[in-house]
């Protein structure tokens, strides 16, 4: 599918990397208007390791460049142990790769692994209603609006995707 990039599950090596993410002002303004804090982006980086381990597909992964010299960001396909039918994508990219195509490559890749896991149902994405290139990424791969509205305090749009087979 890409040739520019490759998406690998995150370890507890790759703290620094996700740090350097979630601590950037411009990436975390349409994500938690706010960037986190080196304790938050600990509990938070602590938790996505733990999820991943829900699935051997599934979870977080740092996004490459196919030399792996160049850290371009992070993507989840996330499921939950309350509900293993259904999994949350999104993905965050550090500035200087904005408007390039490698988030639409990104949702393409996870939306492949997607479709092949037969108990997987649906696929969402929670994103700022403002976020238009997200918005444009995820009504190009089909998923659609279904709800506007305020989660954990900040605006959000809900979209979604069935992705059961037949």
């Amino acid at each position: 599918m890409s040739q520019r990039i490759y998406l690998e599950k995150m370890q507890p090596h790759d703290f620094e990397a996700f740090y350097t993410l979630v601590s950037n002002e411009k990436i975390m303004a349409r994500i938690t208007e706010r960037a986190l804090t080196r304790e938050e982006a600990l509990k938070k980086f602590n938790d996505l390791l733990r999820n991943s381990d829900l699935h051997h597909s599934f979870g977080s992964y740092m996004v490459q460049d196919t030399t792996g010299s160049m850290l371009l960001g992070s993507a989840k396909l996330e499921i939950t142990p309350e509900n293993l039918n259904e999994a949350e994508l999104g993905f965050m990219l550090q500035p200087e790769f904005w408007g390039k195509g490698f988030g639409t490559e990104i949702a393409e890749i996870l939306m492949d692994m997607a479709t092949k896991d037969p108990r997987l149902k649906r696929v969402y994405a929670i994103i700022d209603p403002d976020n238009t290139a997200s918005r444009k990424i995820l009504i190009k791969l089909g998923f659609a609006s279904e709800k506007k509205g305020m989660i954990d305090g900040l605006p959000s749009e809900i979209f979604g995707m069935d992705v059961s087979a037949g």
